[in-house]
């Protein structure tokens, strides 16, 4: 005998695993991505709508989803089960939008509460006031957007709308989901929520459709995690009902799925039309079956040990493709992360051997140093040299990104919005004018350092501090050409002054280049930083498992 363990410890462990999963992030655009994105959200959905919920509360009416293809009878199938219309039925396709829940009264507080699809909010089906069915009086309260769903302002949430039936034994309750072949995405991925809430999946498909890839698709599934299943085959022409009945007996059995309970209801008038109710003999196999697991201890017991100990089963692998799907997330971001380091190493040491060659004294920094002191003043010299150093960082920063891009193009997770194209800025600012700034403010810091050493002179006629804080500059970007510079600073501070006059200077303009290259690279990575792609999450999901199967 299947059965639950409902510790304490148990539950805390998976609580952990849970919230491991739901922090796993596969933002990079890898080729597993898509799946595992979708496998996280699923075992989420498992998680928070099922299993948890289960072994907190193992007494709980079982829940049995009815689910299927599109036009394929459910809602004609559970409103003959239950004896009376609690789920629109009808030939326009899709019909169920909304899921209905259909229990017996003393079974509602059950699920009135969030204890199941907490994400779903709840409407009361009795309430006239918020019946959403047409044709039948009042509607739900608000601004309605579709059968079952609330608009608060621009937000539309979500319902599940709740039914009760004496007709149905305690026990027991049946969801009506949507269409898994919706045409509307968001009515798909409701429906395969649905079904992973279920203590027993009922699987209803047609005469015609029952080698379908989409019901196939789900059986594959409820295979894979061993659930309760249960097979409905709908709408049988009674001429071809044997020969039907074979060919999907054996398709089953091929599938290893041959001892699922399989029941098949006859094509019928009340079929066609999809607005009726089937006859009582029609469903009345189906409903005996689903009132004997509901009432015998054993059987239910049974029922509800086997699902939940698949999904807890499943979790064997699962989870080592999630952890696997995060850590080839962390290795492409490192790769990345790398090619950008690489970039701006490369420029960052080309930079200041450009600089201790004296390659930022050209163009008009040259000219204007040639004509020093007669036709050019000293603002103006500062004014060329600090632009031509200001135009050999942009022009490294340039390279790097364009060095990184190249390789980038080459990495497929590099197709992330934000990451490939131009490079976020700090407020709207170019590169050229943050560069700009950081390049001013060292020549403020330069000036302050000439002041400090002219005021440390004791001659009365001490030289200009601009025409100081110049030569300094000079000096120190202009390599052999500027050698003379030297020699006129020291002639105005002293030769102990210029040389602490240009080791402050040397010092400044090393952590300019290094803070300018540092601050460009931040920015670079900061889309791909912004991911959260850490090497965290594969050891952690991998963790959490191993706490969770130590438990069991």
């Amino acid at each position: 005998m299947v059965t639950l363990d409902v510790r304490p410890q148990l539950l805390d462990a998976l609580s952990a695993l849970r919230d491991r999963v739901a922090a796993a992030r596969f933002p990079l655009p890898l080729a597993g991505a898509p799946r595992a994105r979708a496998n996280r959200d699923e075992l989420l959905a498992q998680l928070d709508d099922y299993l948890v919920p289960r072994l907190r509360d193992p007494e709980a009416p079982l829940l049995a989803v009815i689910g299927g293809s599109t036009g394929a009878g459910k809602s004609t199938l559970v409103n003959s089960l239950v004896g009376r219309q609690v789920s629109e039925a009808g030939v326009l396709r899709p019909t169920t939008r909304t899921p209905v829940l259909v229990c017996h009264p003393e079974d509602c507080h059950w699920f009135s509460g969030m204890r199941v699809l907490p994400r779903l909010a709840r409407v009361r089906g009795d309430d006239p006031a918020e019946d959403p069915v047409p044709g039948r009086r009042g509607g739900m309260r608000g601004t309605r957007t579709g059968r079952g769903e609330r608009k608060a302002g621009t937000t539309t949430q979500r319902a599940l709308r709740i039914e009760t039936a004496e007709t149905l034994p305690r026990g027991l309750a049946l969801i009506d989901a949507p269409d898994v072949d919706s045409l509307v995405a968001e009515n798909r991925v409701l429906a395969a929520e649905l079904v992973c809430a279920a203590d027993v999946w009922i699987m209803v498909t047609t005469a015609s459709r029952y080698a379908d890839a989409v019901p196939w698709n789900m059986l594959r599934v409820a295979k894979q995690y061993d659930v309760t299943l249960v097979t409905v085959l709908d709408r049988v022409p009674h001429q071809v009902v044997n020969e039907v009945s074979r060919q999907y007996a054996a398709l089953l059995t091929k599938a290893g799925l041959g001892d699922v309970p399989r029941f098949t209801v006859p094509e019928l008038p009340e079929s066609a039309s999809g607005g009726g109710l089937l006859p009582a003999t029609a469903v009345a196999p189906l409903r005996e079956w689903l009132t004997r697991l509901a009432e015998d201890p054993a059987a239910r017991g049974y029922a509800v040990a086997r699902t939940a100990r698949g999904v807890l089963d499943s979790l064997r692998t699962r989870m080592p493709e999630l952890a696997g799907a995060a850590a080839a997330q962390y290795a492409a971001a490192l790769r990345l992360t790398n090619a950008v380091d690489k970039a701006y190493d490369a420029e960052h040491t080309r930079v200041r051997g450009r600089i201790q060659a004296g390659a930022v004294l050209a163009g008009d920094a040259l000219k204007r140093w040639r004509a020093y002191p007669l036709d050019c003043d000293p603002a103006e010299l500062l004014d060329a040299l600090c632009d031509s150093l200001t135009e050999l960082l942009l022009c490294a920063v340039t390279a790097a990104d364009e060095r990184a891009d190249e390789t980038w193009r080459r990495e497929p997770a590099a197709g992330a919005p934000g990451l490939l194209g131009d490079a976020p800025s700090d407020g709207g600012e170019s590169a050229e004018h943050r560069i700009g700034m950081a390049v001013r403010r060292w020549r403020r810091e330069i000036e302050e350092y000439a002041e400090d050493e002219v005021r440390e002179l004791e001659r009365a006629a001490a030289p200009d501090p601009e025409a100081v804080a110049a030569l300094a500059v000079t000096a120190l970007l202009g390599g052999r050409r500027a050698r003379s510079s030297g020699e006129r600073l020291a002639e105005r501070i002293g030769p102990h002054g210029a040389l602490r006059l240009r080791d402050r200077g040397s010092r400044l303009l090393t952590s300019l280049v290094d803070r300018v290259i540092g601050a460009e690279r931040e920015r670079r990575l900061s889309p791909l930083e912004a991911l959260d792609v850490h090497a965290e999450p594969q050891a952690e999901l991998i963790a959490a498992l191993s706490v969770l199967q130590k438990e069991r």
